[in-house]
C-alpha cells in the first residue's frame, strides 16, 4: 500500500485505497508496512526504473527527444506532498485531486509554463500524462517569450511547421550564448556587435557611428549574420554580408565568452565592378560621401588605410564579450555608450564608466592612433574647475592656466606619495612614514582634497570654446553643469609613444559631454548612444572591471 504511494511520490493509489480498506474490514484495524521494509522496497523498486532526470548527457535537445516515446512511468505524476494527508478510510469524503497528475490539464499547462525550458524534459520523464502536457505548445511559446523576449506571434510560425518547442530546443537555447554585446577582432579599429533575438530571427547587427560630424544623430546598423529554422527543422546560420543576399555561414564557440563567423561563400561579397566599385560602395556607407568631396589629404589616407585593413576580415571574424558598465546612485551621469568626434578619423564610439572618484571613458571602436580597447579619456571628479566668465572663456592662455595649475598639483601629489611610500618601506619605519603622509596633506590646499568643491558651480552655466579650438560641430552646447580635470590619450601612428595629455572634461547634460584637448587644441563632442542593448549588463562591477582589463590587453 504505502509503497506504490512512494512510488508515486504524491500519495497512494485507488487501488492502494481499495486494499485498505478491506483490510480494515477484516482486521478491524488500520496496519501499515513497517517503515523500514517500505524503504528497502522502495530502495530496489527505484534502483530498477532509475532516478527520474538522471543519465547521459547530449544537451537539452536529446532531453527533450528521449521523451518522445512510450513511457513507463507512473500515471501518477509527481510532487512532494505529505503521503497521510490524502488518506481517506471512510471513502464519504468529497472527491478532491490526490496528485498534480488529478489536476485539470488546462491547470497543469499554467503550472508547468512558469519553468525554465531546461527544466521541462524531466518534468516529462515523471510520467506519460506529464509528457503529453509538456509537448503543449503553449508552454514552449512561453518559454519563448519569456526567457528571450520573442514578440512575434509564435502561431504563424507553427502554421508553417516549425513549433515553437523546436524553435526553442534547436535554435534559441542552443546559441544562447551568443546573445548580448560583442567587440569585433578587427586589429586597431575594433566594433560594436549586438546579437539579439530578432523576430524569429537571431542575428548579428554590427553598430556603426552616424555620418561624420553629425554625432547627435542615430546609429546606423548593419546585419553581419543571422540563424533561422525557415528553410528546415535545424538552425540555419547564413552570411548577411556583400550586396548579394544571404548565404552559407557558420559559427564556432569554442572558449568562453568568444565565438567565431565564417562565410562558405566569399564570392557574394565580391562585386562586377571590383575592388574599385567595392571601395566606392564602402565609402558611400561609411563616410556618405565621394573620395572627390574629401579635400583632406592626410584623411584620404586614413579612409583608404581603413577600407585596406578592414577588407581582409570579410570572410572570418572573431568576437570577444563586453559588458555594460554598472551603474550607481553615486555616479554623476548614468554610464553606457557614446559616440564621439575624433578629428580625421571620424566618430568614434567609448565606453562611459565610474570608478569610486573618477570617469573612464574606453574606446569600443579606434584608428590606428589609438586602437579600440584604450583608455581615451580618464577624469578627476574629485578636481572639479570653476569656469570664467564668457570673455576670458575665450581665451585659450586663461583656460590652460587653469587645466595646467591643476595638472602641475597633480603631479606633485604624486611624486610626493611615492616619496612617501619610498620611506614607509625604508628604514625609517611606518610611524615616520605616518607622520610624513599627514604632513604633505596638510600641506595640500583644500582644492586638493579628494570630494566636490566647497565653490561648486550653478546647475547650469554659459559655456564657449576658447579662440584656435577646433571643433568638427559647430553647433555645441552654450551651457554646461560641471566641469573637471582629466586626461586624454594620444600617440602616433601604430600607437607610438603614447601619453596622457591634460585637459578639460565638460559635462553639458545627461546625454552630452565634451572634452577639450588643450595640447591638441581640439574638441570632441560626445552624445548618448540610445539603443536598447538587450543581455549586455555586466554581472558584476568586478566582472565588467576584469573586461575593461582584457579589452587593453587585446589592442596593447
Amino acid at each position: 500500500m504505502a509503497v506504490c504511494a512512494r512510488l508515486c511520490g504524491v500519495g497512494q493509489s485507488r487501488r492502494c485505497r481499495r486494499r485498505q480498506r478491506q483490510n480494515q474490514q477484516d482486521q478491524g484495524s488500520d496496519s501499515e508496512m513497517d517503515e523500514e521494509e517500505e524503504e528497502r522496497i522502495v530502495g530496489h523498486r527505484r534502483a530498477d526504473i532509475g532516478v527520474v532526470g538522471g543519465g547521459g548527457g547530449g544537451g537539452l535537445e536529446s532531453d527533450v527527444a528521449a521523451t518522445a516515446g512510450p513511457s513507463d512511468a507512473c500515471e501518477y505524476g509527481s510532487g512532494h506532498v505529505n503521503r497521510r494527508s490524502f488518506l481517506d478510510p471512510t471513502g464519504t469524503g468529497p472527491p478532491h485531486p490526490q496528485s498534480l497528475a488529478d489536476l485539470p490539464p488546462e491547470l497543469l499547462v499554467e503550472i508547468l509554463s512558469l519553468l525554465p525550458g531546461t527544466a521541462l524534459p524531466n518534468v516529462a520523464l515523471v510520467c506519460k500524462k506529464f509528457r503529453q502536457i509538456v509537448n503543449t505548445e503553449t508552454i514552449w511559446r512561453r518559454r519563448c517569450t519569456e526567457e528571450f523576449g520573442m514578440k512575434e506571434d509564435l502561431r504563424k510560425m507553427e502554421v508553417g511547421g516549425v513549433s515553437s518547442r523546436d524553435l526553442y530546443v534547436k535554435l534559441l537555447h542552443p546559441y544562447r550564448h551568443i546573445l548580448g554585446l560583442w567587440q569585433p577582432d578587427i586589429g586597431p579599429y575594433g566594433g560594436l556587435l549586438n546579437v539579439v533575438v530578432d523576430g524569429l530571427f537571431i542575428i548579428g547587427w554590427m553598430y556603426l557611428p552616424p555620418h561624420d560630424p553629425r554625432v547627435e544623430d542615430p546609429m546606423r546598423r548593419r546585419p553581419l549574420f543571422r540563424i533561422h529554422m525557415w528553410e528546415s527543422k535545424k538552425a540555419t546560420v547564413e552570411c548577411m554580408y556583400g550586396h548579394k543576399g544571404p548565404h552559407k555561414g557558420d559559427i564556432q564557440t569554442g572558449k568562453k565568452d568568444e565565438f567565431s563567423t565564417k562565410c562558405n561563400q566569399t564570392d557574394h561579397h565580391r562585386m562586377p565592378g571590383g575592388r574599385q566599385e567595392e571601395f566606392r560602395t564602402w565609402l558611400e556607407e561609411e563616410w556618405g560621401r565621394t573620395l572627390e568631396e574629401i579635400f583632406h589629404e592626410h584623411m584620404q589616407e586614413l579612409i583608404l588605410m581603413k577600407f585596406i585593413y578592414t577588407s581582409q576580415y570579410d570572410n572570418c571574424l572573431t568576437y570577444r564579450r563586453i559588458y555594460l558598465p554598472p551603474a550607481m546612485p553615486s555616479d554623476l551621469l548614468q554610464p553606457g555608450l557614446f559616440k564621439g568626434t575624433y578629428g580625421s578619423h571620424g566618430l568614434e564610439i567609448v565606453m562611459l564608466s565610474f570608478h569610486e572618484t573618477s570617469a573612464r571613458a574606453t574606446k569600443l571602436t579606434g584608428d590606428p592612433n589609438v586602437p579600440a580597447g584604450q583608455l581615451t579619456l580618464d577624469v578627476d571628479l574629485s578636481r572639479p574647475v570653476v569656469l570664467p566668465d564668457l570673455e576670458q572663456q575665450r581665451n585659450i592662455e586663461e583656460l590652460s592656466r587653469l587645466v595646467l595649475g591643476v595638472h602641475e598639483q597633480v603631479q606633485r601629489e604624486a611624486e610626493q606619495q611615492a616619496k612617501t611610500s619610498t620611506a614607509a618601506d625604508g628604514a625609517c619605519g611606518g610611524a615616520s612614514a605616518d607622520e610624513g603622509a599627514e604632513a604633505d596633506c596638510g600641506a595640500c590646499s583644500d582644492s586638493c582634497q579628494p570630494g566636490p568643491s566647497t565653490t561648486a558651480p550653478p546647475e547650469a552655466q554659459p559655456f564657449v570654446l576658447p579662440l584656435g579650438v577646433m571643433a568638427r560641430n559647430e553647433v555645441y552646447p552654450r551651457s554646461c553643469r560641471k566641469c573637471f580635470y582629466g586626461t586624454g590619450l594620444i600617440a602616433g601612428h601604430g600607437f607610438t609613444s603614447p601619453e596622457r595629455t591634460p585637459g578639460l572634461f565638460v559635462l553639458f547634460d545627461e546625454d552630452r559631454f565634451g572634452f577639450i584637448w588643450l595640447e591638441l587644441k581640439s574638441f570632441s563632442l560626445y552624445s548618448r548612444l540610445t539603443d536598447h542593448l538587450a543581455h549586455a549588463q555586466a554581472p558584476n562591477m568586478e566582472r565588467f572591471e576584469a573586461m575593461l582589463r582584457n579589452m587593453q590587453s587585446w589592442t596593447s
